[in-house]
């Protein structure tokens, strides 16, 4: 690659000699940078037209990495899925259209499986990637009993919860 050569073919390779041959480098790299943030523009115009989606979000700021089970009423009956592993600092949208329930529930585990967010609420999770319908009789229905924490997301339609090393 030459260095020495500008990246932009329709500019001159070496500084002008006339006063004329300026101006047209000027417009050169004017239509560039024109032609260039044209569609970044077209783009950022339509993203700020489209309507924001809601979503309820979690973000891990512990050290450690979890893996994040969620619960809500969808049609009427209780169901809860999972697994979102979520690093340390990082957040997750877990639920990516509009909250219609106040109130969701979710169960966290650490990279070894044992709870370190729990709450009162008894729902059922399985091992590996679930979504479960009905949350009685987990034992019966071979999937295992996790107590789900209760979050009160005050009717919003988009919610982020922060889980600390300080979570009840």
């Amino acid at each position: 690659m030459d260095l020495r050569r500008p990246r932009f073919s329709s500019l001159p390779a070496h500084p002008p000699k006339r006063p004329g041959d300026l101006v047209r480098a000027l417009l050169a790299l004017r239509d560039y940078v024109r032609i260039s943030i044209l569609p970044g523009a077209a783009l950022l115009a339509f993203l700020s037209t489209t309507e924001a989606r809601a979503e309820f979000t979690v973000c891990n700021q512990t050290l450690d990495v979890v893996n994040l089970a969620v619960g809500q009423k969808v049609e009427n009956t209780d169901q809860t899925d999972g697994w979102w592993t979520i690093g340390a600092n990082q957040c997750v949208n877990v639920i990516r259209e509009e909250l219609t329930n106040r109130y969701i529930y979710i169960y966290a585990t650490d990279v070894f499986g044992h709870a370190i967010l729990t709450g009162s609420t008894e729902m059922c999770i399985d091992r590996r990637r679930f979504s479960i319908r009905g949350i009685d009789e987990c034992w019966q229905r071979g999937r295992i009993a996790a107590r789900f924490l209760e979050v009160d997301t005050l009717e919003q339609v988009r919610w982020t919860f922060f889980l600390t090393g300080s979570n009840p």
